[in-house]
């Protein structure tokens, strides 16, 4: 793999654990869950890492599936550009990236 993938691998892992390096987002379905569920969905992103060529061919650890009380849970990392109007110029530079994760139930994928 390039520096740049290892780069953005890192930037997405950090977001996903720490929630520092861009924003975080949840989708309507998510929210209806409750705190308490949210809570727990972001502790269990924060440790995923069920990374594999099927959901993370390019190694950037920017997407992810599992079970979380019958429910399917998705994340996805994107990347836009620094006014969050356009893809990011290179998402492996966080001057030029702002990064944002969003939880989401898969129905609503």
């Amino acid at each position: 793999m390039s520096t740049d993938t290892d780069r953005i691998r890192a930037l997405n892992d950090q977001l996903r654990m720490t929630l520092r390096g861009g924003k975080a987002v949840m989708t309507p379905g998510v929210a209806a869950l409750g705190e308490d569920a949210v809570q727990r969905l972001v502790q269990t992103i924060a440790v995923f890492d069920d990374f594999c060529i099927a959901n993370d061919p390019h190694g950037e650890h920017d997407f992810g599936m599992f079970d979380f009380e019958g429910a399917s849970i998705i994340f996805k990392v994107d990347y836009y550009d620094s006014n969050f109007e356009f893809s990011s110029p290179d998402p492996s530079d966080p001057a030029v990236t702002q990064r944002v994760i969003t939880l989401m139930l898969a129905e609503e994928y």
